[in-house]
């Protein structure tokens, strides 16, 4: 009996602590699979969706606030810092970034600084200044301040090649409820799992979360090469080393001078 009195106060307290569900989201986006072929050139979703009510919604409230996070496949990557010795530039020192997003896109309706304050913003990852990205530093293993010139030099070339991008006002609300936003992918956009998560904010403060995902992936003959030189590596090598030879061979003899 004392042991059920046990559980019930714990249940009851654990109740009592967790926030009232006042809202829930509702999304989709236009495309859940991607396809990349050989002529593929970049691509649009469309994400959107609504904000769903019930009877514990404060009836005033219609100054909604939401970022949109999209997540690609995460791996190790590398920057360079370069500088210039005896006349020419060369490669001096490295950060490794660890899982990281190859892609990382925010989308916003409102610049973050507004939607949310600075403590509600580093505790919910918002836009890519609080994106926690891993870092090998030594013999440790953490996140920097933005400003840290590995950090910044790795998000700035990333944004260069169309892999990592912030914008303020690409969540649209087509009604005080209902909204919808853009996607690009660029061209050189990495194969795999993208996983969107989206947040509600009102006044401040986070309201709601909600996540969807969709797979980018190679058909064809672009498959068939990604496959050889994933699970066939030694022969997908010899393979390319014996077509580079014949290609040079077949080049010697078209353009031979006699």
């Amino acid at each position: 009996m004392m042991r059920a009195g046990i559980i019930a106060i714990i249940a009851w307290a654990l109740g009592a602590a967790a926030p009232a569900q006042a809202e829930r989201l509702i999304v989709s986006v236009s495309n859940h699979r991607v396809t990349v072929t050989p002529n593929y050139a970049g691509e649009e979703l469309v994400l959107f969706g609504s904000v769903e009510k019930d009877d514990k919604t404060p009836p005033a409230r219609t100054n909604y606030n939401l970022v949109v996070t999209v997540s690609g496949p995460r791996s190790d990557l590398v920057t360079w810092r370069k500088q210039r010795r005896f006349g020419i530039w060369v490669n001096t020192e490295s950060r490794e970034f660890l899982q990281v997003p190859s892609y990382l896109a925010v989308f916003s309706n409102r610049p973050i600084d507004v939607i949310a304050p600075v403590d509600v913003q580093r505790r919910q990852q918002l836009g890519i200044n609080n994106v926690l990205l891993t870092q090998r530093i030594g013999t440790d293993f953490a996140d920097v301040v933005p400003t840290d010139p590995f950090r910044s030099s790795f998000v700035r070339l990333r944004k260069e090649h169309g892999l990592y991008r912030e914008e303020t006002s690409a969540v649209t609300f087509l009604t005080p409820t209902l909204f919808r936003t853009t996607i690009p992918l660029p061209a050189e956009v990495p194969i795999g799992t993208y996983d969107v998560e989206i947040e509600l904010f009102a006044d401040g403060a986070f309201i709601a979360k909600t996540e969807t995902a969709f797979d980018i992936v190679k058909v064809g003959f672009e498959q068939f090469v990604a496959n050889a030189a994933r699970n066939h590596g030694v022969i997908y090598g010899v393979m390319t080393a014996v077509m580079a030879l014949l290609s040079g061979w077949a080049a010697s003899i078209v353009f031979r001078r006699d």
